[in-house]
């Protein structure tokens, strides 16, 4: 799996953080990840340099975080914005195709940052996470697991997660 490039972990750290899933720290942290490697400009400088200290680091970075990332010709997204959502699930969404966290990650996380009142864009993933309540509600009813039942809301997550980056690759390929 490639790492991404610091640009790409600040663009994408950034937008994980308009939805409230990266804390204000990751977001600096990867501002000095850009710094270290060679990627500079004035405000980024000032975003890097903000205290990480928890309490007042996301006042400063609102205040500084849209200038840096157009310096960077990087996408800013409003907190709670639609589009930094949309953004936000499609990251997540190529993350579970990179194998970086599993499919009911995916469910779970979409559920709990974007919720049902956010984009449509994660409508499906949403109700997948209740496929998945369903599957494992069976297991405190005393009745053995049912795997296929499992493995089958997996592999509806991968197609939605293709969908939702237009992969048309097949689950084979």
């Amino acid at each position: 799996m490639p790492s991404e490039s610091p640009l790409a972990r600040l663009q994408n750290t950034a937008a994980l953080w308009s939805v409230g899933s990266a804390p204000a720290a990751k977001v600096i942290r990867a501002a000095c990840d850009c710094l270290v490697a060679g990627v500079d400009s004035p405000t980024l400088r000032i975003v890097a340099g903000i205290s990480p200290v928890p309490g007042s680091e996301s006042d400063e970075l609102r205040r500084w975080l849209r200038d840096a990332l157009t310096e960077l010709s990087l996408t800013f997204y409003r907190e709670g914005s639609r589009e930094g959502a949309d953004e936000a699930v499609r990251i997540m969404a190529r993350r579970l195709l990179d194998g970086q966290i599993t499919s009911r990650d995916l469910t779970s996380w979409a559920y709990g940052f974007i919720t049902r009142d956010g984009t449509p864009l994660a409508a499906e993933l949403i109700a997948l996470d209740d496929a998945y309540e369903c599957v494992e509600a069976v297991v405190h009813d005393g009745h053995p697991y049912p795997r296929e039942a499992a493995a089958k809301v997996d592999a509806d997550v991968i197609a939605e997660a293709r969908r939702l980056i237009g992969d048309t690759a097949t689950e084979d390929g």
